[in-house]
C-alpha cells in the first residue's frame, strides 16, 4: 500500500511540468553559508536526479541550504536554540542511516550506520537539554520495537548508552511527553523491508514510557486492531493527536486525540471525508483548538475542531506532507513544492518553494 517512489517523481514531474529545471536548479545552488537567511523549517527532501537531501529553509519555505543524504529521509530532529543548533535527519524505514549536521551553519557532522541487528524507523527525538537523542529502532528479524538512547556530544558525535524495549513491534514515530516521558506511536507491524507479514495479528498501541526506568507507564489502544498508529503530535496542553494508518479492506478513521488517563477517542468524518485520505496520515499538527493532519496518499489535508471532534475542513494538496506549528500560524509542506500557511482562522496562503518536500517537516524553536 505504500506510495512508491517512483510515483511520487511522476507525480512531480507532471504537476511541475516546465518549471522543473528552475526548481531543481534553485535547490541545488543551496550551500551552507550561501545566504544570510536564518534557518526557521528542517525537513527532508526528494530530488528529481534520483538523490535525497536535507533541507534547512526560511519562514517562506526558500531553502537556507541543502545537505546530501545516502538515502531517502524520513523524519527529523533538532536541539532547541536555547541549547545548541544540532539537528538529525532518520533514514525511512527499514532505515540504515541517521545523519547529524548543524542547522546554524548548514554542514554535516557525522553519521550513524545501524547495526547488523536494528533497523532505523524513521523518527527520532533530542532531550529539552539537548543532550539525548531518542530514537525508534527495531530488531531486523521480528520487529521488535526499541527506543535507542544516545549521548549526543557538542560537536554533533553520536554514542548509544542504552536501549529500551518490551514495549510492542514497530514503532514508528516517537515525541517527549514531558521532560520525563516519551510517547510513541507502536505501530504493531511486523515487515519485511516494508512489506506488512501480520496484518491479521496486529497490535498497535500508544505507549508512554518512563525515560530513567525504562518502562511503560500508560498504554493506550483503538478497538480496530488494523489502524496502525504511526504519526503522532504533542500539544501545548500537553494531550497527543495520532494519526493512523489503515490495513482493512475499506476506509476508517484515521485521527485520535488521547489525555492520560483516559481513553483514545477518534475524531470524526464522513466516510466520503475518510476515503479522501487513502488509509494514511503523515503529520500533524494544532493550534487554536483545531487540529490539522495531512495525507500525500490523499493529496489532501484536513481540519478539526477539538471541541466538536468534527472535521471542520477538507482541502486538496497535492502531496501533502509536513505540518508543523510556527507561532500563531500552521505551516503545511508537499512534495509539489507547495507552501501552504494557516493563520488561527484556519485561513490558507500558498506559495512555491523550489523545495520537493518528503512527508514530515519541524519548526525551529
Amino acid at each position: 500500500m505504500e506510495t512508491s517512489l517512483k510515483r511520487r517523481r511522476l507525480l512531480k514531474a507532471a504537476l511541475m511540468g516546465a518549471a522543473l529545471p528552475t526548481v531543481v536548479n534553485a535547490l541545488s545552488g543551496c550551500r551552507g553559508n550561501s545566504t544570510s537567511a536564518r534557518c526557521e523549517l528542517l525537513g527532508c527532501a526528494l530530488s528529481s536526479d534520483g538523490t535525497f537531501a536535507v533541507v534547512g529553509a526560511d519562514r517562506m519555505g526558500q531553502p537556507v541550504f541543502r545537505l546530501p543524504l545516502p538515502a531517502r529521509g524520513h523524519g527529523v530532529a533538532a536541539q532547541r536554540r536555547e541549547v545548541g543548533t544540532l539537528g538529525v535527519a532518520f533514514a525511512r524505514r527499514p532505515g540504515h542511516f541517521m545523519q547529524v549536521f548543524d542547522y546554524q551553519r548548514g554542514v554535516t557532522l557525522s553519521q550513524v550506520a545501524a547495526s547488523a541487528e536494528r533497523y532505523f524507523y524513521g523518527h527520532g527525538v533530542i532531550s529539552d537539554d539537548g543532550q539525548w537523542l531518542y530514537t525508534t529502532e527495531g530488531k531486523r528479524q521480528t520487529s521488535e520495537g526499541v527506543v535507542g538512547v544516545y549521548r549526543l556530544s557538542e560537536h554533533g558525535q553520536v554514542k548509544k548508552v542504552r536501549e529500551i524495549s518490551g514495549f510492542g513491534i514497530g514503532p514508528h514515530e516517537i515525541a517527549l511527553a514531558d521532560a520525563n516521558t516519551l510517547v510513541v506511536g507502536v505501530g504493531g507491524m511486523h515487515t519485511d523491508g516494508r512489506t506488512v507479514l501480520n496484518i491479521d495479528s496486529m497490535s498497535p498501541a500508544l505507549v508512554y514510557i518512563d525515560i530513567d526506568a525504562g518502562e511503560v507507564v500508560e498504554r493506550a489502544e483503538l478497538a480496530n486492531k488494523k489502524l496502525s498508529i504511526r504519526h503522532l503530535m504533542v500539544s501545548d496542553e500537553g494531550y497527543v493527536v495520532t494519526g493512523q494508518q489503515y490495513h482493512g479492506q475499506d476506509n476508517a478513521p484515521l485521527v485520535a486525540i488521547h489525555r492520560r488517563g483516559e481513553p483514545m477517542k477518534m475524531l470524526n468524518a464522513t466516510p466520503e471525508q475518510w476515503a479522501r485520505f487513502n488509509n494514511y496520515v503523515a503529520s500533524i499538527a494544532t493550534l487554536n483548538g483545531w487540529v490539522v493532519a495531512t495525507s500525500p496518499r490523499g493529496n489532501c489535508y484536513g481540519v478539526w475542531s477539538l471541541d466538536t471532534k468534527k472535521m471542520i475542513g477538507l482541502h486538496p494538496l497535492v502531496d501533502a506532507s509536513g505540518a508543523s506549528r510556527d507561532g500563531d500560524v500552521i505551516n503545511l509542506s508537499s512534495g509539489g513544492g507547495k507552501m501552504v500557511t494557516l493563520d488561527s482562522a484556519h485561513h490558507p496562503d500558498y506559495q512555491m518553494t523550489p523545495v520537493r518536500w518528503d512527508n514530515h517537516w519541524i519548526t525551529l524553536v
